[in-house]
């Protein structure tokens, strides 16, 4: 029988292709059939608003048994019971309209990336509850296609019921789900991301967020934005950010950002006029949490033993039990120390304080992967005015925070823009409750501050900080408000904190609009990005962004303010800033053409776009990966069980931390 096997194995070998055109009288090209529609029979599926698909499908499977033999057809069957109820059917339709396309003379239709969008805004934060990641095959730029292309709506069903819905209002956005109800207790990280997406659907015209990186142990550095036009930068709308939790033990700013983003976007829907003005007007980021790993250490309260104790100049108490993040970083001393660098330059003549470059030998120390993911974000964003949120105090320090004083005595030391600096720090102050107030003084600040601000480093002198880092580097005015006397406050002090910062919080950012802002432009009316705006008497410069505009904060006053850039002729301007404007100045610039002249600080000044020369994304990035995959490995979900099944390939892709 071998024998036979192999005989007709080597006649097989040996004889001619069937479709060989030598051998046409002997044999018949075989013509594969096209695919064709066929009935919808997938079980789950027979509510769609169709009846007609075809296989392979979107996914590639060929037959009916093979999209049913799927984990992604055992998710949707499934996927009423796993959420909850919530997004039913939403997610099981929009699943069939990927495993059972649409098929009209035989032709398979896809479905709207629209409405794939809109599902997702609606439904990620319930996928979040259960440490789900979104389903792959959901991804609404790989399986889904624009209007253009001819897509189909699967939900058009449903379409009816929603409008309904809709109808009811402002009924709906007050009930127990709406972002305006303030839950006054601490949020854990999965909390914090499941409101902050909750806050996106339920304000999707003006809210969304977006990550800006990962911890040490993986954890996402959530970012909510609100604009009129989200996602986009707005000629001449300054932009605007809050960082809490720099520290991760100090605790209160981090909630006050939740309770600020629900607030905006419910007092928003309400028709808040004040409110619709700022987010129409200004383009607010707010990252509640720059430190995830350092709060779940400060809930926890006990150390870790993976953390490093041999700096003998970290004392761990437990006061300061999760502060630093999970390498032991005190984050808010890791950013590049440009302050240091301006100091010994100010005897130069023409030295600048702007614009500094991160040293090269800063690289080789141990960045933390949250310091460097917030660099990269202030670098991306032409921000005008920020603030980060500490505990400990009563007051709001302002750059610089850095002595200068030769054995590092803390002693006054002002920057160029310290009438700006007072303005804006005594902005946030005097709107709050109580911090202006020499009787509502705590803390080590006590004996410095006058009416709840304070030079910082009058105060305590400090090396990398970040707002420094803000002021000395980018374009970005920041300080640092410290928030409350307990880093960790009871609970049930949450509803007056945030009744004592809410107008601060919000005149703060108002303070965006103060000054002037314009756009520079050549004599052909083309944007010139980068050209140097130039204040007499503030030795501190800021840029244009990349459409040529630009926002600088000024006092009010009488101000001869210049525009330059590299091969153009300077142009100079005399403007008065009013004591009471609500709305920053606009003044804008057209230079002419002039030839171009060597100068060393234009050249040294073309290397800023260069960022990390050495590559540390992708270290950082792996470093995360391994945080992420040690964590799969050591605990899997409740649910993971019901899909990891004998024999086949395990779905991964359902795991968050994959």
């Amino acid at each position: 029988m071998l024998l036979i096997l192999l005989q007709l194995l080597v006649f097989a070998s040996c004889a001619p292709p069937r479709c060989d055109p030598k051998f046409r009288g002997q044999c018949k090209p075989i013509i594969e059939e096209k695919p064709k529609c066929t009935d919808l029979m997938l079980s789950y599926c027979d509510d769609m608003p169709y009846a007609q698909t075809m296989f392979p499908n979107i996914l590639g499977h060929k037959t009916r048994e093979d999209a049913e033999a799927g984990a992604e057809y055992l998710l949707i069957s499934v996927a009423e019971s796993l959420l909850g109820g919530d997004c039913n059917p939403e997610i099981r339709m929009l699943g069939c309209s990927v495993l059972a396309p649409r098929c009209e003379k035989e032709k398979v239709l896809k479905p709207c990336r629209s409405t794939c969008e809109a599902v997702r805004r609606r439904c990620s934060r319930t996928f979040d509850k259960i440490q789900m990641a979104w389903p792959y095959f959901l991804d609404c730029d790989r399986f889904f296609v624009s209007d253009q292309e001819g897509c189909y709506d699967p939900l058009e069903g449903l379409r009816g019921q929603e409008e309904e819905e809709a109808a009811d209002g402002l009924d709906i956005l007050l009930t127990a789900d709406s972002p305006d109800t303030l839950q006054f207790t601490y949020h854990s990280n999965t909390d914090l991301i499941s409101v902050l997406k909750k806050t996106e659907e339920q304000c999707s015209g003006i809210a969304r967020t977006y990550s800006i990186g990962r911890s040490m142990e993986g954890r996402e550095l959530l970012v909510i934005e609100f604009s009129n036009n989200p996602g986009e930068h707005e000629l001449l709308e300054p932009e605007v950010k809050y960082i809490g939790n720099m520290h991760g033990n100090e605790v209160l700013g981090r909630q006050l950002l939740i309770y600020l983003a629900q607030h905006l976007c419910s007092e928003y829907l309400l028709g808040n006029e004040r409110i619709q003005t700022l987010i129409n007007t200004t383009r607010i980021h707010i990252l509640p949490s720059m430190n995830p790993d350092g709060y779940e250490l400060a809930v926890s309260g006990v150390s870790d033993n993976n953390y490093d104790f041999e700096q003998e100049d970290q004392r761990y108490d437990s006061w300061n039990i999760g502060r630093n993040n999970a390498q032991n970083i005190d984050l808010n001393r890791n950013f590049p120390d440009l302050t240091s660098i301006v100091y010994r330059r100010r005897r130069q003549k023409g030295y600048r304080t702007d614009h500094i470059l991160i040293p090269d030998y800063y690289w080789f120390g141990k960045v933390a992967p949250e310091t460097y993911a917030v660099m990269k974000w202030v670098r991306s964003i032409p921000f005008v005015l920020s603030a980060n949120f500490h505990g400990g105090d009563l007051v709001v320090s302002y750059p610089y925070d850095l002595s200068k004083h030769p054995l590092g005595h803390e002693m006054f030391c002002p920057t160029p823009d310290d009438k700006v600096f007072k303005f804006i720090a005594a902005t946030y102050a005097n709107a709050h409750e109580t911090m202006s107030n020499e009787n509502a003084r705590c803390g080590s600040s006590r004996t410095q501050s006058q009416k709840g601000i304070v030079n910082a480093a009058q105060w305590s002198s400090l090396a990398g900080g970040m707002q420094d880092f803000n002021y000395l580097h980018t374009n970005c005015f920041e300080v640092t408000v410290n928030v409350g006397c307990d880093r960790f406050p009871p609970e049930e002090e949450l509803a007056f904190a945030w009744h004592e910062n809410q107008e601060s919080l919000l005149s703060f950012m108002e303070t965006a609009h103060r000054g002037i802002k314009g756009i520079v432009k050549d004599e052909k009316g083309n944007a010139i990005k980068g050209a140097r705006i130039s204040v007499r008497g503030i030795q501190h410069d800021i840029t244009t962004a990349e459409n040529g505009d630009y926002w600088r904060l000024l006092t009010p006053g009488i101000h001869i303010v210049s525009a330059s850039a590299q091969g153009y002729t300077r142009a100079t301007k005399r403007i008065q800033v009013p004591s009471r404007m609500k709305t920053a100045g606009r003044v804008d610039f057209v230079l002419p053409k002039a030839p171009v002249n060597f100068d060393p600080q234009e050249e040294d000044f073309s290397s800023y776009d260069k960022f990390d020369p050495y590559n540390q994304y992708q270290h950082y990035t792996q470093m995360a990966d391994l945080s992420q995959n040690q964590e799969e490995r050591a605990e899997k979900p409740w649910w993971w069980n019901y899909f990891a099944l004998p024999g086949v390939p395990s779905p991964t892709w359902l795991l968050k931390q994959y």
